[in-house]
């Protein structure tokens, strides 16, 4: 279920902890539950430890170092006090080591559930239909996976070892008081109504500040990502300055914020750090007076100003540590909308398992299709359109005609809202994404290599036998390419294939569509800036890649749509004629008139 139905990074954190969110949180934990109980357990351990160190010193004072009634030998004393401080040493040692495993404990479980959601969260991503990365930045997208689940990585290790360290504590030390001295302790509580009007006061403006700091910081990294990759084209039109500035405007509204917070934090810090002198102010005048009566022992006023102390690290330890809960629970909102995007855009639906079965001769037919990017503004407008199983169809029109639009819908990467696309005779929305695409292998007109070798773009899923590779790469007229790189087919390019031409990207992408001998090919012509030689290499590459599959060709250069075996020309969404390259010119229609264009 949705958090909020909508993946809304600036919508209002209605509650500062939503027990949903904490619920489903909690499901990354349960694993790790055994080593949560050892990591309470040494805390508890940890807060007896630290709590008995100031009675220690207590009985040293009352008992040996001021002895109050009888008075003892000075070798008892000295006696008394040697075993006290060795019985300090072992319960500091004690604390050292419980702490040391507590740590390592709280350590192992915050990397391992920071591990654990950050795979889901890459899955999840990995599985959203593209209509979803057009509204998102993917600066946005990569603070979720690093800054967000680096926050629940500092929750684990220094929030809840810490709260749970910290309450424990203060109840310990609460009662230690009560029981030293009952009116004493009361008189210091008086104080406690005030640090928690504080703390509330801190919590409401900080909540807020901490989430703006956040959004900003997802938009610095996506303003940065979008500099970096067209850095050539601000360098071309000399927006580097203009750039800068637009940058510079982000960065201030983040400074700014960031000085907010400091100017609250700084404010409270202090405030706590006067009530704790006051509190301690009126123990010394109260307990001195109550000491120079003899109604408590100066061993129990030293314990006792001790203990205050201690009662008042665990409230700035809180505080400090409330700023990572709240950076942490806005992060795990973003994180868990993220992962409800899923469900959002990409309907559960029943899957069709029923064999393939052509229908009226056709492996792929598109039946009175609609769809539209934006309400009202349909780019494909009651498309039909066949495809024969073996026949290569040349998809031609204006740009804008709705061509990429009919790619994009058979990948599954939208939806339709009217209409069916039969593949193989089967409703693709009615079968899972994955398998649609396993049977169709797209030849990009910008196709995307990954940074890595030759090998792994062409063969992602495992090289066949040499002899079987060489037949490939010859059919795809790679062979002449690979034997130039330095390493053969284990040389690495650059990000993105840069290192290649473009010809070159598209013979390895004929290649790659090659070694998945799929069903259907889909090729998005892009010879428009590649020399003749190259242009060759492709087309006879294509011809290969066609031969016994169906194909649709998107022919960006008309010259390409005349080796189909049949045209569709779309405009405005609809086929408006079909046929073939000489039938077409008979006609004298659209298709008549894009020739002349082109001429």
């Amino acid at each position: 279920m949705p958090i909020d139905g909508v993946y809304d990074p600036e919508r209002p954190l209605a509650r500062a902890y939503d027990v949903r969110l904490l619920l489903r949180l909690w499901r990354y934990l349960k694993p790790h539950t055994r080593q949560l109980a050892g990591a309470v357990a040494l805390v508890l351990l940890i807060t007896a430890l630290e709590v008995a160190l100031p009675y220690v010193t207590k009985m040293a004072i009352d008992g040996y170092i001021v002895p109050r009634g009888a008075e003892m030998p000075m070798a008892e004393r000295f006696g008394g006090i040697a075993r006290l401080t060795a019985l300090f040493f072992l319960l500091a040692g004690a604390s050292f080591a419980a702490t040391f495993f507590q740590v390592q404990a709280m350590e192992t479980i915050g990397q391992r559930v920071m591990h654990a959601l950050r795979i889901d969260l890459i899955t999840r991503v990995l599985r959203l239909p593209v209509g979803f990365f057009d509204r998102q930045p993917v600066g946005r997208l990569v603070t979720r996976a690093t800054n967000d689940t680096q926050n629940l990585h500092e929750l684990f290790t220094s929030v809840v070892a810490f709260v749970f360290k910290d309450m424990f504590l203060m109840a310990g030390i609460a009662t230690i008081l009560l029981a030293l001295d009952a009116r004493l302790a009361l008189l210091s509580f008086s104080i406690l109504p005030l640090v928690l009007a504080a703390a509330w006061h801190f919590a409401r403006r900080s909540r807020t500040l901490f989430r703006q700091l956040t959004l900003r910081l997802a938009e610095i990294n996506t303003r940065l990502s979008e500099t970096i990759g067209g850095l050539a084209v601000i360098q071309l039109m000399g927006r580097e300055a203009a750039n800068a500035r637009s940058f510079k405007d982000l960065n201030d509204l983040h400074y700014r914020l960031g000085m907010d917070q400091i100017h609250v934090f700084a404010v409270f810090m202090p405030v706590i750090e006067v009530l704790s002198a006051a509190t301690l102010a009126m123990v010394i005048y109260f307990g001195g007076g109550a000491v120079i009566a003899d109604r408590i022992s100066l061993g129990t006023l030293v314990a006792y100003i001790s203990y205050m102390r201690m009662f008042f690290r665990p409230i700035r330890d809180v505080s400090e540590k409330y700023n990572i809960m709240q950076n942490a629970m806005a992060s795990v909102e973003r994180i868990f909308a993220l992962m409800d995007e899923t469900a959002v855009d990409a309907p559960v639906r029943k899957d069709d398992f029923s064999p393939p079965a052509a229908v009226d001769g056709a492996a792929l037919e598109f039946q009175d299709v609609v769809f539209s990017y934006t309400p009202d503004q349909p780019v494909l407008n009651g498309l039909s359109l066949r495809l024969a199983p073996g026949e290569t169809l040349a998809v031609v029109g204006p740009t804008g005609a709705g061509k990429t639009s009919m790619i994009h819908l058979l990948l599954r990467f939208y939806e339709p809202q009217q209409g069916k696309i039969l593949f193989q005779g089967r409703d693709i929305a009615g079968r899972e994404a994955a398998a649609v695409r396993q049977e169709i292998a797209l030849v990009a007109q910008e196709p995307f290599l990954f940074s890595d070798t030759l090998r792994a773009n062409i063969f992602p899923d495992g090289a066949p036998d040499p002899a079987r590779a060489a037949a490939l790469l010859d059919a795809a007229q790679c062979t002449e390419l690979v034997q130039r790189m330095p390493e053969g087919l284990d040389t690495r390019i650059g990000e993105g294939g840069r290192t290649l031409s473009s010809g070159e990207r598209q013979l390895v992408a004929i290649a790659r569509a090659l070694a998945r001998n799929p069903a259907l090919i889909i090729f998005d012509e892009a010879t428009a800036h590649v020399d003749s030689a190259t242009e060759d290499k492709i087309q006879a590459a294509l011809a290969n890649l066609t031969r016994r599959r169906s194909a649709m060709l998107i022919a960006h250069r008309l010259s390409t749509a005349r080796a189909a075996d049949r045209i569709a020309v779309l405009h405005h969404g609809r086929i408006l004629e079909e046929g073939t390259h000489e039938a077409l010119l008979v006609r004298r229609g659209f298709y008549h008139r894009l020739c002349q264009q082109q001429v």
